[in-house]
């Protein structure tokens, strides 16, 4: 991995009570885009590669392309939940450490994070082996593209335990303000899966033609990697905060669970509520689903700029509510919002205008076009609600004060999810019906969670903030 300059990792070092320059005093905006630009920028990257990745699989026809389609809301799960769900909880809870001058506890959250990655990476990898037959035939697969789907799942999800030790260590950093370390190791994979993906999925060169079985098996060779590299990075002195074995304690594990467990409650219904509609969709054929899966790809093509923005408020509000700085705390917060609304309604209303610009990257089929076209065309307008609602969120992982936001997110799931899918199954709604209920569902979370935060939620000390040290005021950190 490159080690960069001496520098850059002092920079990165988090100083006593507070983190990097500008958190805790200064310009909101440029301390909030310093943190947020390099993970959006090499996640658009990484983003892309998985568009890349799906460019390559359509070309093993449509059934491989609907069986990835599947996959896709699962893997989405998993990843949504060990980066913005338990990751959100970890590196929340390293900012409020060191936020309160608790470096030795800081230091201590690595470990205990690391045993959770690998706890839950076994559950996911078991859950998704032993039960993905019946949940993708429940999601609509059956012939070859159920076949696709098992072939890919199985491979992806053997790697789930790197691939939760690569969030959670990333998480880490990002508590503590660097950011540059977790965007470097994305970067490189980015370089090994471009070429290694297509080569794997096609047999080029001396490797064996493994199909969709290709890409999984890419994928899992990244995550591996990675997570060896920043296992030594944490291990080594440029880290912030240094990786060590520790006796385990249940404080440290509710620190991080507290704010995780219900992100992770957050992301389960947001992939749950895409599984339930992507099984809506499967009721109209092989079409349809392929259709609806190339054009809700943008909507995960936002998560780069959402995830950036929102770890870096996560950062910036979580050292904030551990000095009691809660005023700043909450201007970071709306900025943030403001920010994340503006542009994923851009995004939003380009798409609708132009969607056969997107859609006709994977696709040249009549019908695939117009299914794809009819979802933009009445889902991506509202994608400014949802990039509102998803900054307030991880803000609100900050502040320890995530219950609103999750809420929200379950009137979205029971609005998108279940409503939508009984007006298709039980009603006999046609697509157009169940994506404006979709749109619905989104508009309903943006102002949900915006209402919530305005209103109140954050109003209480959130429980665990500790006053800022004598010394720390004293500096005018407060």
């Amino acid at each position: 991995m490159p080690e960069g300059p001496r520098d850059t990792a002092q920079v990165a070092q988090p100083s006593r009570g507070g983190g990097p320059p500008g958190v805790l005093s200064g310009p909101i905006v440029p301390t909030l885009l310093r943190l947020a630009l390099p993970t959006v920028v090499v996640l658009v990257i990484q983003t892309l590669v998985g568009v890349t990745e799906t460019y390559f699989v359509s070309y093993l026809g449509t059934q491989a392309l609907a069986g990835v389609a599947l996959v896709f809301p699962v893997l989405m799960l998993m990843q949504m939940m060990s980066n913005g769900g338990i990751g959100g909880g970890v590196a929340s809870a390293v900012a409020r450490a060191l936020g309160a001058d608790r470096r030795a506890d800081a230091q201590a959250l690595i470990w205990h994070a690391i045993v959770l990655a690998c706890g839950l990476g076994l559950v996911f990898m078991a859950a998704a082996i032993a039960g993905g037959p019946a949940l993708y035939r429940a999601m609509g697969g059956s012939g070859d593209a159920l076949t696709a789907a098992l072939t890919y799942s199985n491979i992806v999800f053997a790697g789930a335990v790197p691939l939760w030790i690569v969030a959670l260590m990333s998480s880490v950093l990002r508590g503590t303000g660097n950011v540059q370390v977790p965007a470097l190791i994305t970067l490189a994979g980015a370089v090994v899966l471009v070429p290694l993906s297509p080569a794997l999925i096609f047999g080029w060169g001396p490797f064996p033609r493994l199909g969709v079985a290709g890409g999984g098996t890419a994928v899992v060779i990244y995550y591996v990697l990675a997570a060896a590299m920043l296992l030594g990075y944490l291990r080594s002195g440029r880290s912030p905060l240094k990786l060590a074995i520790v006796p385990l304690r249940m404080r440290l594990f509710r620190d991080i669970l507290s704010v995780g467990l219900l992100s992770a409650i957050g992301t389960v219904q947001v992939n749950l509520t895409v599984a339930c509609v992507t099984a809506a969709v499967g009721r109209f054929g092989a079409d349809a689903i392929a259709g609806y899966g190339i054009a809700s790809r943008l909507d995960y093509i936002q998560i780069p700029l959402l995830f950036g923005l929102g770890t870096a408020a996560v950062t910036m509000v979580g050292i904030n509510v551990g000095a009691n700085q809660m005023a700043r705390a909450r201007r970071i917060a709306w900025i943030g919002a403001a920010i994340a609304f503006g542009v994923t309604e851009l995004i939003g209303i380009l798409a609708a205008v132009f969607p056969r610009t997107w859609l006709g990257l994977f696709s040249d089929e009549p019908n695939v076009l117009a299914l794809g076209t009819l979802y933009l065309r009445t889902v991506a307008p509202v994608y400014g609600a949802i990039g509102l609602g998803m900054a307030l969120y991880f803000a609100s992982q900050g502040a320890k004060r995530v219950l609103w936001p999750v809420l929200a997110g379950t009137m979205r799931m029971l609005v998108a999810a279940f409503v939508g899918w009984a007006a298709v199954a039980w009603l006999g709604a046609d697509l157009s019906t169940l994506f404006q209920i979709v749109a619905l569902a989104a508009v309903l979370f943006g102002l949900v969670t915006a209402a919530a935060v305005l209103g109140g939620a954050w109003d209480r000390s959130p429980a665990g903030a500790i006053p800022a040290p004598a010394e720390m005021r004293e500096s005018g950190f407060t």
